[in-house]
C-alpha cells in the first residue's frame, strides 16, 4: 500500500511510512498493513528490522478521520487493532530499532516505545498531546510510562508538551540521541550489535523478556528459570558453551 514500503538489504528489513503529506498518521488500514508488515518479517530469516518514515514528522499517531461520529463499537476495534500491531512489534523474534527522524506523537509516540530500541536524531520530539485536547492518550501511555516510568509519562500525558530527543534518551525513551547527520550511521551501529550471536537464542530472550518484564520478582524469576533451562538444549548454546570452553569463536545460526 501507498502509506509502507517494506525494503530488506542483507538481513535487515526496512518498514517505513511513506505518507508524509499526511503527516504518517496510523490510520486502521495502516495499523493493519504494518501490523502484517512486522508478522512477515517475525517468519522470515531476517535478524533485524528498522521502522523509519519520511517527510517532516515521523506519525501524528490516530488518524482523526477514523474517530469522527465512532460509535463505541468502532473506537473500540480501532484501539485493539492498534494495540495487536504493539503486541506483534514485541512478539516477533527479531530487534525491532525505530530510526526517529521527527516528531513522533500520541500512537506514532507509543509506537516508538514498544519499539525493543530507538534512535532518535536530535531534532526529534516526543509528545502525548491528547491531554491539551479532548481525547486524553490513554493506550499510547500504556507503553511510554512502561519506558520512562509513570511520574514522566504522566507530565508527558498531562501537558501535551514535546520532550526533545535529549531529554528523551535521559528519560528512558530512546536509547540514543544523535546528530542528524548521524541518525543513519547510529541506528545501522546499534542494529548490528544487537543482531549479533545466535538468531534462535536472541528471539527467544527477546520473547522470554517482555513475559517477564514487570513481573513480581518471584513470578519473573520463576519463568526466566524454566526459559533458561530450556535454552541449554538448544543447539546453539550447546555451541556457544563448546566455543567458550575451547576458546574459539562460536559458529551460531
Amino acid at each position: 500500500m501507498d502509506a509502507l514500503s517494506v525494503t530488506r538489504s542483507d538481513a535487515t528489513v526496512t518498514i517505513t511510512l511513506t505518507r508524509p503529506e499526511r503527516r504518517n498518521v496510523l490510520a486502521l488500514d495502516v495499523l493493519g498493513a504494518l501490523t502484517d508488515a512486522f508478522a512477515e518479517v517475525g517468519r522470515s530469516d531476517a535478524r533485524g528490522v528498522v521502522l523509519a518514515a519520511e517527510g517532516p514528522v515521523f506519525s501524528a499517531g490516530h488518524d482523526f478521520a477514523d474517530l469522527a461520529g465512532a460509535d463505541l463499537a468502532t473506537a473500540r476495534h480501532l484501539f485493539r487493532t492498534c494495540t495487536e500491531l504493539m503486541d506483534t512489534v514485541q512478539s516477533i523474534p527479531q530487534p525491532v530499532v525505530a530510526r526517529v527522524h521527527a516528531l513522533a506523537t500520541a500512537a506514532g509516540c507509543q509506537l516508538v516505545a514498544t519499539c525493543d530500541l530507538a534512535v532518535a536524531a536530535a531534532s526529534a520530539g516526543f509528545a502525548l498531546p491528547g491531554g491539551r485536547g479532548g481525547l486524553f492518550c490513554h493506550t499510547p501511555a500504556v507503553a511510554v510510562a512502561q519506558a520512562v516510568g509513570a511520574k514522566r509519562a504522566l507530565e508527558m500525558a498531562l501537558t501535551g508538551d514535546v520532550v526533545d530527543a535529549a531529554t528523551a534518551q535521559a528519560w528512558g525513551l530512546v536509547n540514543r540521541c544523535v546528530p542528524d547527520e548521524g541518525l543513519d550511521a547510529a541506528v545501522a551501529d546499534l542494529l548490528a550489535r544487537a543482531t549479533r550471536g545466535g538468531r534462535e537464542s536472541k528471539g527467544l530472550g527477546k520473547q522470554a523478556f517482555y513475559a517477564q518484564v514487570g513481573r513480581p520478582s518471584a513470578d519473573a524469576y520463576a519463568l526466566a528459570v524454566e526459559v533458561m533451562a530450556a535454552a541449554t538444549q538448544t543447539d546453539d548454546a550447546r555451541e556457544g558453551v563448546a566455543a567458550f570452553l575451547d576458546k574459539r569463536r562460536p559458529d551460531l545460526s
